[in-house]
C-alpha cells in the first residue's frame, strides 16, 4: 500500500489498523482491543493484553534461535574500547542484573532511577528494571545534584543505578559525588545503591546503602519476565517544564512496544540484523526509543556509542564507526553534522572510510536547516530525512517513510504525518488555517500508541499543559504550517513566534536564510524587546573554521540576506558573530535563554546547558550591540 492509503487507514480506522501490529510483538495474553477511550481526552492502548518489554527487546530473539546475533556494539573512543553483546548474552545480563534488584525488593510499579554514561550496561539497567515490571527513569548522567534531587523526590525509587564517572574528551566527570549530594538534598530517600565501579575513577561507597555492580549480583537467582498489563508504565522520563518543575512524561508497555516495532521497519527501513545507530544519550528520549529499545525489539543490532562527533579524534569520527561496524541507518541531531561541517566543510575526511553500508541518513531533536541537509546529501550520497518529534510523543509525528514509499524529499520540511498522527494548523481560536498559513500545531485525539498517555502523578497537569488550548486535540508547543502537498513545516517554537509590529513571524524562517551564507556554521534567531515594534529579530551566527573575514563584513551580508529573502516587514537589523551558541546536551540551542540575557531578565542557568560559561560569552556579544544584558 502507498502511504498516503495507510496514514488514511490508520485514522479511519485506528482499531484495526493498531491491533494488526500488536500481532507482530509477543504478548502472554494478547489484547481483546486496541483503542480505550472512557476516560476519553485521557486515553490507553492495549490495556487488557499482558506483555514484557524485556521479553520482546531480549527473550524473544534468543527463543527464535537468534541469540547468537550481536544485540549491542558499544564504541568508545574516550576509553579506547570496543566491545560487542549479543541477545543471549544480553537475556544473562539483564537477568542476573534484574535478579539482583528483587533480592532487594524492587518488584512491579516500583520505580528506579539511572544515572548512566554511554556504556553497555546503561542499557542493561534499563532493560532489568523492565524485566521485572519496575518503572525505570533514567536521568543524563552528570546532570546537577540539586536536578537529580527534584527527579528522585518525583518518582520516589526505591533503588537507583549509577556508574562512578562518566568520561567525556580531556576528562573525567565524577558521577557518585553528585548522586549523593542530591540524595542528601531529596526528602525521599533510596533504600539501594547499584554502583558500577569504572577505572577511570573508583567510588566511595556509603556502608548499608550502596551495592558493587557485580559484587550485587553474586549469588543471586536470575529473574525471569513479568508480564505486566498493556496500560503499565514502563518508564517515566522528565522533560523540562515551563513553571521549573520537571514533567514526568509517562510511557505505556503495550503501545511502546508496538509503535517503535513497527516505526523500525516503515520508517526506518531496517531489517533484523542489520546495524542501527541512534548517535545520542540514553538519558533523552532518542536513546530510550531509539539506542535501546526500537532496535532490540525489532531484532537490530544497536550501537552505543561513548564520544563526540568531533573531537574523539576529529570530525571523522561518526565515519570511522559507520565503516568500522557496517551501520545501515544514522540517527543524531542537526547539530552534530553543524559540528562536522564547521570542522571539515569539504567533507574530505568522509574519503577516508567505505561508507558503502549506509542507506539513509535520519535527523531530528530540533529543525534541520536546508543548508545542512544539503551538504549531508551532497557529501554523504544517501537520502537525509529530517523527521519531527517530541519526548512526549517517543517516535516521529511526521517523517519520510522509507520503509513504506520514499516520498519525494522537501528540504525544510520533516514530510508529511505518520500513521495515527492526525496533525491540524490551528489559529489562536482553534480554527484550522489555509495551506501555507502559519500557526499552531496540534493533534487531533486521540494519540496513537506509544505516546504519553499522562504525566507521572500529574493528571491535572498533564490536561492544563497538552489538551487545555485546544479542546479535542494535543497542543505540540511547535508552531508551522501545511503545505498545499500536506507536507508539514516547523518552523518554531510557539514561544519562538516573535511578533514585529503586528506581523506574526517565524524565526525559523529567518535562521533558514542565515543558515545559508556560506561562511555561517551554524545560527540562531531570537526576538528581543523593543519599545516601537514590540519584538525584533536578532541574528547570532557561528562561523566555519578557517574563516577569517571580517565579521563586521559577514554581519552586514547576513543582514542584507534577510531583507532580500523575507523583506523589510522582518526588521531584521541587528546580527553578531559569536563563537559558540548555549545548548543543552542533546544539542538543542537555548533560545529562551539567549533572550532573557538580551531583555536584560533575571538568568538561572538551566539545568540542561552543556557549558555554563557560554552564557557569559553571550552576554558580552550581546552588550556590544547595546542591549540590556544584566548578570545572572
Amino acid at each position: 500500500m502507498a502511504y498516503k492509503d495507510i496514514h488514511a487507514a490508520s485514522l479511519a480506522d485506528p482499531e484495526s489498523f493498531w491491533m494488526e501490529q500488536a500481532g507482530r510483538i509477543d504478548w502472554m495474553r494478547p489484547p481483546t482491543r486496541a483503542l480505550w477511550d472512557d476516560r476519553a481526552p485521557i486515553y490507553d492502548w492495549f490495556r487488557d493484553g499482558m506483555t514484557n518489554t524485556c521479553w520482546n527487546a531480549v527473550d524473544r530473539h534468543v527463543a527464535a534461535g537468534n541469540g547468537d546475533r550481536v544485540a549491542i556494539i558499544h564504541d568508545s573512543p574516550v576509553t579506547g574500547t570496543k566491545a560487542r553483546i549479543t541477545f543471549a548474552e544480553l537475556q544473562d545480563r539483564t537477568a542476573r542484573l534484574a535478579g539482583a534488584l528483587a533480592a532487594r525488593g524492587v518488584g512491579k510499579g516500583d520505580r528506579v532511577v539511572i544515572y548512566m554514561p554511554m556504556v553497555p550496561e546503561a542499557v542493561v539497567a534499563m532493560l532489568a528494571v523492565t524485566r521485572i515490571g519496575a518503572i525505570h527513569s533514567v536521568v543524563f548522567g552528570g546532570f546537577a545534584a540539586n536536578e537529580l534531587a527534584v527527579r528522585i523526590d518525583d518518582a520516589k525509587p526505591r533503588a537507583i543505578i549509577a556508574a562512578s564517572c562518566g568520561i567525556e574528551p580531556g576528562r573525567v566527570v565524577p558521577y557518585k559525588p553528585l548522586l549523593d549530594t542530591a540524595i542528601g538534598l531529596a526528602t525521599h530517600k533510596p533504600d539501594t545503591c547499584i554502583i558500577l565501579q569504572r577505572e577511570a575513577l573508583r567510588a566511595e561507597m556509603v556502608a548499608g546503602r550502596d551495592l558493587d555492580w557485580h559484587a550485587a549480583q553474586d549469588g543471586v537467582a536470575p529473574a525471569d519476565c513479568l508480564p505486566v498489563e498493556g496500560s503499565h508504565p514502563a518508564y517515566i522520563l522528565y522533560t523540562s517544564g515551563t513553571t521549573g518543575q520537571p514533567k514526568g512524561v509517562v510511557r505505556a508497555t503495550g503501545g511502546h512496544l508496538v509503535a517503535l516495532n513497527w516505526t523500525m521497519g516503515a520508517i526506518y527501513d531496517m531489517r533484523p540484523g542489520q546495524v542501527f545507530w541512534a548517535a545520542s544519550d540514553v538519558g533523552w528520549v532518542v536513546g530510550h526509543s531509539y539506542i535501546c529499545y526500537g532496535p532490540l525489539i525489532h531484532g537490530n543490532t544497536t550501537v552505543v556509542y561513548e564520544g563526540k562527533p568531533v573531537g574523539t579524534p576529529d570530525a571523522g569520527a561518526f565515519w570511522r564507526v559507520i565503516a568500522e561496524h557496517r551501520v545501515a541507518a544514522l540517527f543524531t541531531a542537526p547539530t552534530a553534522f553543524r559540528a562536522i561541517k564547521r570542522d571539515d566543510p569539504e567533507g574530505r575526511l568522509i574519503g577516508d572510510y567505505d561508507l558503502s553500508s549506509l542507506q539513509a541518513l535520519y535527523l531530528a531533536g530540533e529543525r534541520a536547516d536546508p543548508d545542512t541537509v544539503v551538504w549531508a546529501q551532497t557529501k554523504l550520497g544517501v537520502p537525509v530525512i529530517d523527521h519531527w518529534w517530541q519526548t512526549e510523543t517517543g517516535w516521529a509525528i511526521a517523517a519520510n517513510p522509507l520503509g513504506i514509499e520514499a516520498l519525494p524529499v522537501k528540504v525544510g520540511s520533516p514530510s508529511v504525518p505518520m500513521p495515527g498522527y492526525d496533525v491540524r494548523v490551528l489559529d489562536e481560536g482553534g480554527h484550522p488555517v489555509a495551506p501555507g498559513t502559519l500557526g499552531a500545531i496540534a493533534i487531533r485525539l486521540p494519540l496513537p500508541p506509544g505516546t504519553l498517555p499522562t504525566l507521572w502523578n500529574a493528571e491535572d497537569r498533564f490536561r492544563k499543559s497538552y489538551l487545555s488550548h485546544f479542546p479535542g486535540y494535543y497542543e505540540t508547543g511547535d508552531a508551522g504550517m501545511i503545505d498545499a502537498d500536506g507536507y508539514l513545516y516547523i518552523m518554531a517554537r510557539t514561544d519562538d513566534v516573535i511578533n514585529v509590529a503586528g506581523h506574526r513571524l517565524s524565526t525559523g524562517a529567518m535562521e533558514e536564510v542565515l543558515a545559508s551564507h556560506p561562511d555561517v556554521a551554524e545560527c540562531a534567531v531570537i526576538g528581543v524587546a523593543d519599545d516601537l515594534k514590540g519584538q525584533v529579530p536578532l541574528g547570532l551566527v557561528c562561523l566555519n573554521r578557517g574563516c577569517t573575514r571580517p565579521h563586521a563584513d559577514i554581519v552586514r551580508e547576513c543582514v542584507a540576506l534577510v531583507r532580500d529573502r523575507i523583506g523589510p516587514v522582518a526588521a531584521f537589523k541587528h546580527a553578531v558573530v559569536v563563537d559558540r551558541l548555549p545548548k543543552t546536551r542533546s544539542g538543542k540551542i537555548l533560545r529562551a535563554t539567549m533572550v532573557k540575557i538580551a531583555d536584560g531578565a533575571t538568568v538561572k542557568v538551566p539545568a540542561t546547558i552543556d557549558d555554563p560559561a557560554i552564557l557569559d560569552e553571550i552576554r558580552v556579544a550581546l552588550r556590544g550591540l547595546g542591549f540590556a544584558a544584566t548578570p545572572a
